[in-house]
């Protein structure tokens, strides 16, 4: 399969479908909805959805859009909550599409003027604040490093941090049974409610880019004849195709969490990672898994 150049791949023609995507669900998002919304309304193909950013994981489209969402956060037509929740503004609905196509060059000069004392913020080496940094809400160093330590595991490792992952959230009996021959299963485990339980199948995959629907469709044909209830975990991100097999009518659904969930994961039960201000990742805790 042949990629697109970086260079060809939209930018801040995004900004203004970022806006409109957040209207049509009534003024507030997540930021899955607004990305999933954007990739379908600009009709990207799968070939620039898999561009990695930097070498990855992260996509080159989802580190762009984490940037459409700051520069309109900047400029006051978005707000965010620390849940990750986007909003639309008084002066986002406002905003019309000439206006949005003037708020990089407004951004951009705000970015790079000299910083005065009295502004409470220290730029860094590439213009961004700190303020802005921490603010962003998506675009957080800690998650770009914790994902390069996943990325380091090896795959068994990677295997059992799913393991702990599942303990920790309430599964029972959670075994990695994953080996050659195994139609992609890593493991099982048992998932209690009150006086129910049930078995969970999981698939771990530390990749870069975006799984596709055809994951999610051999990931349902391993588990077929096995159980109903799956669960596939990753360090890239899920295409919206992907998203629309994991809970096509008819079939049984499949759970996703891709990286930026599993970050949030590992932050919420501290599994390598310490709440202190954003999050504090400790790469030495891997080293046991």
């Amino acid at each position: 399969m042949s990629l697109p150049a970086v260079d060809s791949l939209p930018r801040f023609e995004m900004l203004w479908p970022v806006l409109e995507v957040i209207k049509e669900h009534g003024g507030s998002a997540t930021v899955q909805e607004i990305d999933d919304g954007v990739v379908e309304r600009m009709e990207l193909p799968d070939e620039a959805q898999s561009v990695l950013h930097g070498g990855g994981p992260r996509t080159e489209i989802g580190y762009r859009l984490a940037w459409c969402r700051t520069y309109l956060r900047m400029s006051g037509a978005l707000e965010n909550s620390a849940r990750g929740v986007w909003a639309v503004t008084d002066a986002g609905r406002r905003l019309t599409e000439a206006d949005a196509a003037k708020i990089p060059a407004k951004v951009h000069a705000l970015r790079y003027r000299k910083p005065k004392e009295t502004d409470g913020e220290v730029s860094s080496t590439d213009g961004t604040s700190t303020n802005e940094a921490a603010e962003s809400g998506d675009t957080s160093p800690w998650r770009e490093q914790l994902l390069g330590v996943l990325m380091d595991l090896a795959p068994d490792a990677f295997e059992r941090l799913c393991q702990r992952l599942l303990r920790e959230a309430g599964f029972i009996s959670v075994e990695v049974t994953g080996k050659s021959g195994d139609g992609g299963i890593d493991g099982i485990g048992m998932l209690q409610m009150s006086l129910l339980s049930f078995p969970v199948f999981f698939q771990s995959k530390r990749y870069k880019g975006a799984v596709r629907a055809a994951a999610v469709r051999d990931f349902r044909g391993a588990m077929s004849g096995r159980g109903d209830k799956g669960l596939l975990i990753t360090t890239g991100t899920f295409t919206p195709e992907a998203k629309r097999e994991a809970r096509r009518a008819g079939a049984p659904p499949i759970d996703l969490i891709d990286g930026d969930r599993l970050c949030e994961l590992l932050r919420e039960f501290r599994l390598g990672v310490e709440p202190i201000e954003s999050a504090a990742v400790t790469p030495s805790w891997f080293d046991d898994l």
